[in-house]
Formats: structure tokens, sequence, C-alpha cells
């Protein structure tokens, strides 16, 4: 999945915020935990988390495969999700678009619980909420 949002925060806001893993759980409805367990030579982070998809439980980590600050990190997944995330920041005036996308394979006991179609939907719900979430919390911070 993937979705495009404009934020009336400037790229260095947007993306200071979203390089922290202790805010992602803010933002992100179904990420109970995500910490910082090791720091990069890449200037990036690996980070632990456990997602909830369809009631079950997901534990794992990413890490920072590529990291250009105020411009794009992209993680890789490993763990009971394995894939990548890509977060693409862009400015856009005094703004920023925020472009975040996901590609992960789906584990067995979540597609037993809920049919692929379904979890597709699930998906991109979360990322529209989640780029939402980041949007009034960046552009309503005092």
């Amino acid at each position: 999945v993937s979705e495009t949002l404009s934020i009336d925060a400037p790229p260095g806001d947007v993306f200071a915020y979203m390089d922290q893993p202790v805010n992602q759980p803010e933002i992100t409805p179904s990420l109970a935990h995500s910490e910082t367990v090791e720091e990069l030579p890449n200037g990036g982070k690996r980070v632990e988390y456990t997602y909830e998809m369809a009631g079950v439980e997901l534990d794992g980590h990413i890490e920072a495969v590529e990291y250009e600050p105020e411009s794009r990190i992209r993680w890789e997944m490993t763990g009971d999700l394995e894939g990548e995330i890509t977060w693409e920041f862009e400015a856009d005036g005094d703004g920023t678009v925020v472009t975040y996308a996901s590609e992960y394979d789906i584990p067995v006991p979540v597609l037993s619980a809920v049919v692929e179609p379904f979890v597709k939907r699930y998906n991109e719900r979360e990322l529209r909420t989640t780029l939402e979430n980041l949007r009034t919390r960046l552009e309503h911070a005092e």
C-alpha cells in the first residue's frame, strides 16, 4: 500500500518526528510498541516493534537500510512480517509532501483470521489514519 499527504510543517520537522520510533505508536493505530535498539552507522536506527493485525500480535525488527536526512528512510522488516517500508519527505512551499509506502508478506495466522482482500483494505485504512494522525500531530503542535 502507498499513500501521499501534504502537511503544513517543514520537511525537517516532519522527518525529525518520524525518525523517532517512540512517536510511531502515537500515530499508527495498530502499532503497540516501537523502540530503538541500536543506532546504525548510516545515521538510521534498528527498531523492535509489536504490531496487531486482525487480533494477532506480530513482533519483529525494522532497520533503516537507506537513510537520507529530511528526505527518505527505507526500512527492511524482519520477524513475523517480512518486507519493507519507505518514507519520503518532499518540500512543498512551507510544507511537506509525505509518501508512506509499505510492502510485506502477511503471515499465515493473519490470513486464516481475515481473507486477503480485507487485509489490503485494512492496511490502506491504517496507512491513511497514520498519515492523518501525523498531520494533526505536527500541524497542531505547540
